[in-house]
């Protein structure tokens, strides 16, 4: 049986940008050194310019903590014994979680270490479902949030006769910024990362579109699916648009100056950034004609779980580690380097100062999509839009649109039904 469907889908929220997710007691003492000297590992298979950070994180706690180290090493949560805490994403989460509990609890973790854990009194139902049980209380920790947006190389844009600062915001809008580019011979106008998450999901949820029907289903084959992934098919067919995989390999391209638009998540922006050209940021694009758009668009990424059967000294300083990642410094390094959302609402203020303003926009951008619409029952999460095996089936079909000419409607059609004959609730 799989861990995960067991989680009830209320997500750790962007109350998490409302209330602060963890605050040590006002009356407590700091917490003893571990006894333990031995050093604690946290196993990662980040990106590298996340696992970077992270590694610069853990250099700044080790510096400051008093008792054992914390080492991160890059690889698999199964490969050998397992670390005591590992970050996951994707396949390797659901592996983890599938099957009997490896994991202690986060909240039972900072809890024994006596930091005060603060369950937000309103979850939001935007951030995929992750670790959060039935109580609200936190099973892990997502590190790593992330939502997809617009971004715009300014200096193509500039170069040929366009306004760097008229970042597109309709499809409409796109699709004649596309044309333009075509006509002055960039080769690439368009490009998107992920594109199951960002072409489906995340657009249906933009339009207050269902992405999984009241059965419980994935119901992606309606007609503003079809008009939209037909639409996509078109500009790919013209060249407006195009595909390089199914993970961030777009984003290369766009670092690379290849291709002048990019829809991909915010997290993007330190690797778009090394290209060395100024980059425009605006909101995932919407279609005027659309009632209700644009609504929410919807946050996943990598979460911290902490192995179970680890000593008390070693959770203590887990705890201990966790508490610092969450201090207001740590947060804004923590953005900075790698483009993720704010962890707590120390993090939020801080990405929505005047000073980080500029620094950390699209940072800003990313929550306003998150929190700025309430979410109703079509535009929420669900444990299927974040599902590897429903993704899988859906990149299939998607691929077969771009790369064999399927139609869009039958496409969609044989997705819904492949997904339905997996029993994937």
């Amino acid at each position: 049986m799989n861990t995960r469907s067991l989680i009830t889908p209320i997500a750790l929220s962007l109350a998490l940008f409302a209330a602060p997710a963890f605050a040590a007691p006002k009356s407590a003492k700091p917490a003893a050194p571990a006894a333990a000297s031995a050093d604690i590992e946290i196993s990662s298979q980040l990106p590298k310019d996340k696992q970077e950070a992270l590694q610069a994180l853990i250099a700044r706690f080790n510096e400051s903590n008093k008792g054992a180290r914390i080492v991160l090493t890059d690889r698999a949560w199964d490969a050998g014994a397992p670390a005591a805490a590992q970050i996951l994403d994707g396949a390797s989460e659901d592996a983890f979680l599938t099957g009997k509990q490896r994991y202690k609890p986060l909240f039972a973790v900072v809890k024994d270490a006596g930091v005060k854990l603060d369950v937000a009194e309103r979850a939001s139902p935007v951030v995929a479902p992750v670790a959060i049980d039935a109580k609200g209380r936190l099973l892990g920790l997502p590190i790593g949030l992330a939502t997809p947006v617009f971004f715009i190389n300014q200096d193509v844009f500039r170069k040929n006769g366009l306004d760097p600062a008229a970042v597109p915001h309709t499809w409409a809008e796109v699709q004649d910024t596309a044309g333009k580019l075509i006509d002055a011979g960039v080769a690439c106008p368009l490009t998107v990362a992920r594109p199951a998450t960002v072409l489906l999901e995340n657009t249906a949820a933009w339009h207050n579109e269902a992405f999984v029907n009241a059965k419980g289903e994935v119901a992606v084959n309606g007609l503003s699916y079809v008009r939209h992934l037909a639409r996509m098919a078109s500009w790919q067919k013209s060249r407006y648009l195009q595909l390089f995989g199914h993970g961030d390999e777009a984003v290369d391209r766009f670092a690379s100056g290849s291709c002048a638009m990019l829809i991909a998540p915010q997290s993007a922006m330190p690797v778009a950034s090394k290209g060395g050209f100024s980059i425009g940021v605006s909101a995932l694009p919407y279609y005027q004609d659309v009632p209700g758009a644009h609504q929410n668009t919807i946050a996943d990424g990598p979460a911290l779980w902490v192995s179970a059967g680890r000593s008390a000294a070693e959770y203590k300083t887990i705890a201990r580690f966790v508490a610092f990642w969450l201090e207001p410094t740590q947060q804004v390094d923590w953005m900075r380097a790698t483009g993720y959302l704010p962890l707590n609402r120390a993090g939020y203020f801080a990405a929505s100062s005047r000073t980080l303003g500029a620094e950390l926009g699209h940072i800003k951008i990313a929550v306003d999509q998150l929190i700025a619409t309430p979410a109703t029952a079509n535009s929420r999460a669900t444990v299927l839009g974040s599902s590897p095996r429903v993704l899988q089936v859906l990149n299939d079909e998607l691929d077969s649109v771009w790369n064999q000419g399927k139609a869009a409607k039958l496409a969609l059609d044989e997705a819904v039904a492949r997904i339905r004959a997996l029993g994937i609730r």
